[in-house]
């Protein structure tokens, strides 16, 4: 099991995205997510987040809000499985002392809300993304993909696709 955390970093009604385009064999290809990454040993939830985004953006973040934990489930017609715990935060409150650097995974770009799912991305975010716009205090979010195509959603233990 794999666990990561990803962050939404608002401001001016957008999101602060990257479009990963730079990374071979990146299963998230050619997709805008939030900013985050994967844990390093010892790491909590939130010394996790906080170093992703100084790493990937240069940002400091002052405070943020665990939002939530996404589940996926991910399987192929080849038989291999992945299974990762997302761990989802959001802030508006940071310090951003230069223009976004360049990122070794992709491109870097304030997205306005309006217009995230107009971009290509994973069909459970958009689930998450409404919670997070609705102010859900906390959520669990299960995603279950087949082939790469979303299958079935759980919020909260009850179906929603």
């Amino acid at each position: 099991m794999q666990n990561t955390t990803l962050c939404y970093i608002e401001k001016d009604d957008s999101y602060l995205m990257i479009h990963r385009i730079k990374k071979q064999n990146d299963c998230n290809k050619d997709k805008w997510i939030g900013i985050g990454g994967k844990f390093e040993a010892d790491e909590s939830p939130e010394d996790c987040v906080l170093r992703e985004v100084q790493e990937e953006t240069g940002i400091k973040l002052n405070s943020f809000e665990y939002r939530g934990i996404v589940t996926f489930v991910s399987k192929d017609q080849d038989g291999k499985d992945y299974y990762e715990l997302m761990h989802l935060f959001w802030s508006n409150d940071f310090t951003q002392t230069q223009a976004l650097p360049d990122c070794n995974e992709g491109t870097l770009e304030w997205v306005p809300k309006s217009k995230m799912n107009d971009l290509p991305h994973w069909e459970g975010d958009e689930i998450f993304l409404e919670l997070l716009d609705r102010k859900i205090p906390f959520f669990s979010l299960k995603l279950i993909y087949f082939n790469g195509k979303l299958t079935k959603a759980v919020l909260n233990n009850k179906e929603v696709r």
